[in-house]
């Protein structure tokens, strides 16, 4: 219809890309603070332009369009600024879990095909280790260090500061599609390796305008974020749509109680997410009742299914609040339903309907739809679902089937339209608010010599909702000290996968096809954890 010039003015004057919406939000209110971390606090205008300062840096250091850059830190303003910035040259950020160990850490760096890691000062050794072990010390090209205090750092690695420090602040000139790759997150599965979900903007714009009108976001909310970044519900749930929508954000480096609740009373904070593990947490915190905490008017909760009765204290303790659930996964960006405040109560335990922009239904194991009161699998239609995983058409095809993203997880649906998840059809265990593959600790498991055969899967938990559980049969002869396999994964896992429980029995629980009965070793040991 236009020649390519003309095709090419008009993509540019449309484009609704991830970096372009920080820009936006200066344009409207430059001077509204927009980010404060620590000490260090940015307007609209300040953000935007350190944001440019950064890419134009990263640009010098030969970072381009389609570019993955590993991002491994706890909670840092710099590391916003290195989410946007890479958005604005169409480089992709891979967000790396810092609790990792480094070979877990080296499998991304690999997958990803990473070209740059960016590492907080105290995880430079992980983040070593872990180039090394991926084989990609000459492919890095790009290091930096957040954090790093101005001492000396290792050969290769720059001080992030001198690139946000940099001279160039004119907006970088890069054609980024909306249809682009922006960002790799990385998540669990059954298998025994994490998948790398493929988000762009599109995906993460739709659910952006989901969440602020299906949350009732507010330019004059002032937001507490305490979760980690890399994890997409704090990242891409409440932290990116907030900055889009104008409002103000303080990030925390991490969700400990009492700092959490110190913050809401000192800064007024009006929007909090925690999942369930760290509301319990809260509640349970002796500076609940001594803080000053009526400023706090909307609260959310997700990553894991949160007890009625704590749903019910929350109300009773913070009445001013209202409080919605957010359910979802990575793959969907990741809202997909919502349980509004004035449903709580009302459909105790429920995940809600329907996101804005986006259709739920269940269906049976052939893909067709069952009616309310029938278990059926949890199938989404939406923008806001992922282009796929990185390089793993097979997976890809597996997760898209009959033109529905399929969840893996089990549902009920009631008279109206409200879902209730009942069960994962994937071995996924959600402790406090993490996914862990229970076959990735089960292959750990059965690298120690004395072990025949293993089971791991999810407990009930006091404190994390679930726990990861074993139940190992030893081999012939082999005695099996429970205490030394714990020991045994921590040397080889992130602590948060590391099982809590290890129980030794003679056998496990069997169908006639051979298949572990992992249902039955759920209810059988849901008492574990007292």
């Amino acid at each position: 219809m236009f020649d390519d010039a003309l095709t090419t003015t008009i993509a540019r004057a449309r484009r609704h890309a991830l970096g372009d919406l920080l820009r936006r939000s200066a344009g409207r209110v430059p001077g509204r603070t927009a980010l404060r971390h620590h000490d260090r606090s940015y307007t609209y205008a300040e953000l935007d332009a350190v944001v440019d300062r950064t890419a134009n840096a990263l640009t010098a250091r030969g970072v381009a369009h389609g570019d993955r850059v590993a991002l491994l830190s706890h909670n840092d303003d710099g590391y916003v600024v290195l989410t946007f910035a890479l958005a604005r040259l169409g480089a992709i950020a891979v967000p790396v879990n810092f609790m990792l160990q480094a070979g877990e850490v080296a499998y991304i760096l690999e997958h990803s095909g990473a070209a740059g890691v960016v590492a907080e000062a105290a995880l430079l050794p992980v983040a070593q280790e872990a180039i090394e072990q991926a084989g990609r010390a000459g492919a890095v090209r790009v290091r930096g260090v957040l954090g790093g205090g101005g001492g000396p750092l290792p050969a290769g690695w720059e001080a992030v500061e001198t690139w946000t420090a940099h001279d160039d602040a004119s907006a970088p000139q890069v054609d980024v599609a909306d249809d682009d790759v922006l960002q790799l997150m990385y998540t669990s599965g059954t298998e025994s390796r994490p998948k790398g979900t493929m988000m762009t903007s599109r995906s993460l714009v739709t659910q952006y305008v989901s969440c602020i009108v299906d949350g009732r976001y507010s330019p004059d909310d002032v937001a507490l974020h305490a979760l980690p970044l890399f994890h997409v519900a704090a990242q891409h749930v409440f932290l990116m749509p907030a900055l889009y929508l104008g409002g103000t954000n303080v990030v925390l480096d991490g969700p400990d109680p009492a700092t959490v609740l110190e913050t809401i009373e000192r800064e007024r904070i009006t929007s909090l997410f925690c999942p369930p593990t760290v509301w319990i947490g809260l509640l349970r915190s002796p500076d609940f009742d001594r803080r000053d905490l009526s400023s706090l008017t909307k609260g959310y909760y997700g990553a894991s299914i949160m007890p009625v009765a704590t749903v019910e204290e929350l109300s009773r303790r913070l009445p001013g609040m209202a409080l919605f659930n957010f359910y979802g996964q990575t793959e969907m960006s990741a809202l997909a339903l919502v349980l509004a405040p004035e449903d709580q109560l009302r459909k105790p335990g429920s995940a809600g309907t329907p996101a804005l922009n986006s259709e739920t239904r269940l269906v049976d194991d052939l893909g067709r739809p069952v009616g309310p009161g029938v278990e059926g699998e949890i199938v989404h239609r939406s923008p806001h679902a992922t282009v796929g995983y990185w390089n793993d058409p097979e997976k890809t095809a597996e997760a898209f089937r009959d033109g529905w993203f399929h969840s893996g997880d089990l549902g009920v649906m009631d008279e109206d339209g409200y879902i209730t998840v009942v069960d994962r059809k994937k071995d996924v265990i959600k402790t406090g608010g993490e996914n862990v593959a229970s076959r990735e600790v089960e292959e750990v498991l059965y690298q120690h010599p004395a072990v025949a055969e293993v089971a791991v899967f999810g407990i009930p938990h006091p404190r994390w909702i679930e726990a990861v559980a074993a139940v190992v049969v030893p081999r012939e002869g082999q005695p099996v000290d429970p205490e030394a396999l714990v020991a045994f994964c921590r040397e080889r896992l992130a602590g948060y996968k590391t099982p809590r429980y290890v129980t030794v029995a003679e056998a496990l629980p069997k169908n006639a096809s051979g298949k572990i009965l992992k249902r039955e070793l759920r209810t059988t040991y849901a008492d574990l954890a007292g």
